[in-house]
């Protein structure tokens, strides 16, 4: 997965690019994929609010959805050559809709208000950093490492404060997560509009699917940041 995203040498990197007509063919299939995932996801969620037996569900196979949901990334990030584009896309709404039901038990805990402010503004950051990712003449392809070992350091200290259970380190990781996040959404839409991902996956299709999935990922983890940050409990 984190290969995947931060790959080696990439068309961009070798002065190649493709037509404005491809770009933006490739930014759409992308944005259409990760739009209808998203849908589903808030669909499920809404769901497992007004479900008791969904609820039920989610709570008791909490872990296992966590273990699934990783594996589905990894499959798709890792196999995804040898994979179909249909496949990769059957598995990218898979682990959309199994977000849903781990998403519909998180926002039980917050106010509504809370998650509709969180979610506009996720939104709005979002669509700020997409709109410079795709229109920037700067290249954001030296930002990979750094933003990798940002990754990685996130992971890190969110694991640590699973045993410390710090309030002040999970206000310092959501901030230093909504940052990261937002910088990956600028990065992730660069790397789609000038090919990289294609080129990385070897075709448009499933290039579409990595490129859906990676700025999936990029919103809903932007989300839920902000939620932890401006999000008031019940």
């Amino acid at each position: 997965m984190l290969n995947d995203r931060f790959p080696g040498a990439a068309p961009s990197q070798l002065g190649v690019r493709p037509s404005t007509e491809l770009a933006q063919r490739m930014l759409t299939h992308a944005f259409g994929w990760m739009v209808a995932g998203l849908l589903l996801t808030a669909g499920i969620g809404i769901v497992v609010q007004t479900s008791p037996t969904l609820t039920s569900f989610a709570t008791r196979n909490i872990f296992l959805l966590f273990i699934g949901q990783l594996a589905l990334v990894w499959i798709i990030s890792g196999a995804i050559h040898r994979l179909s584009a249909t496949l990769a896309l059957g598995l990218f709404f898979v682990y959309a809709a199994s977000l849903g039901l781990v998403l519909g038990l998180i926002v039980q805990v917050y106010t509504g208000a809370s998650v509709g402010t969180a979610f506009l503004s996720a939104s709005a950051m979002f669509g700020a950093a997409a709109v410079y990712g795709a229109t920037t003449k700067r290249s954001l392809a030296a930002l990979g490492g750094i933003l990798f070992m940002g990754l990685v350091g996130l992971i890190v200290a969110m694991v640590l404060n699973l045993f410390l259970q710090s309030s002040a380190v999970t206000w310092i990781v959501s901030l230093v997560g909504v940052v990261l996040f937002t910088a990956l959404t600028a990065y992730d839409v660069q790397r789609i509009q000038t090919g990289d991902v294609a080129a990385a996956t070897g075709s448009l299709e499933k290039g579409a699917v990595i490129g859906a999935l990676r700025l999936y990922l990029d919103f809903i983890n932007l989300f839920l940041f902000l939620l932890r940050l401006m999000g008031g409990r019940r």
